[in-house]
């Protein structure tokens, strides 16, 4: 379980890390390495990388899958891992490494960002440019909710019932309302595809499970490559053998902050 701020330790931060699982530890690092690539002047990353509808073209469709993982600095990229790095792990734990390296390289990237593209452009008749990895944390936010609401659909506070599929919507006006410069209908359509994929219309989009076996098997995954997750767990569990740890829930999003043009996507 990722350490809390209540009995947080530089050792239990280190084995939190060190057991992550496979994608959900590529993904940690393609994002400092972005964040170091960064810190150089000679090739604007950023202006390379963000999703900016005004850019996008058959050639440059790669912005579609790059811009999650480029952050404008330091504390934006690791509030943004803070947030994102439970419910990655979580996912993954569930789904496998390889439908998570094919839902977020494929599908649950690309969904969300040409939702936004498409409103953005022929709705709202704008081109902010947005980039950041609270594409991911919102949307898993939302299958989280979806995931709370069946098995706790209210949350009482004093005399009110609040849904609590409704949460990340509540987020998400909190977030835009407190920090200048987020983007709402970013965040709204991250959401949005969230709770698609955790209502079951989505999965249909994750590649099936006899092929992955067959790919697993062939290579040898399991035994060839360290934290993978199988997809066969049902034959090998999770990472191989059955699990032992807990993992943590829906946490809050992270920070988003872009220079110049364009908005954040994060609180």
């Amino acid at each position: 379980m990722p350490p809390s701020t209540s009995n947080f330790s530089p050792l239990r931060a280190r084995t939190y890390v060190v057991r992550l699982p496979l994608f959900s530890r590529i993904v940690v690092l393609v994002i400092i390495l972005a964040w170091l690539v960064g810190l150089q002047k000679a090739w604007d990353v950023r202006k390379w990388g963000a999703l900016d509808p005004t850019e996008i073209s058959i050639a440059s469709g790669y912005r579609i899958n790059t811009f999650p993982f480029i952050h404008v600095n330091f504390i934006h990229a690791v509030l943004n891992l803070v947030a994102l790095t439970p419910l990655l792990e979580r996912f993954e734990t569930e789904f496998g490494t390889l439908t998570s390296l094919a839902l977020f390289m494929g599908p649950l990237t690309t969904i969300p960002a040409v939702l936004y593209i498409v409103l953005e452009v022929f709705v709202l008749r704008g081109n902010t440019a947005v980039m950041g990895a609270s594409v991911w944390v919102f949307l898993l936010l939302g299958v989280e909710a979806i995931r709370t609401f069946k098995s706790n659909p209210y949350l009482t506070i004093a005399t009110w019932q609040i849904p609590t599929w409704t949460m990340p919507l509540i987020m998400v006006v909190a977030v835009s309302a407190l920090v200048p410069g987020t983007s709402f209908l970013g965040h709204l359509c991250s959401v949005c595809v969230g709770y698609l994929f955790g209502l079951g219309y989505l999965r249909f989009l994750a590649p099936p499970e006899k092929i992955l076996r067959w790919i697993e098997s062939k290579l040898n995954l399991l035994g060839r490559l360290p934290h993978y997750v199988s997809v066969d767990r049902k034959t090998y569990g999770r990472f191989g053998v059955l699990p032992s740890s807990t993992h943590m829930g829906a946490v809050s999003p992270a920070t988003l902050v872009m220079d110049g043009p364009g908005q954040r996507l994060g609180p």
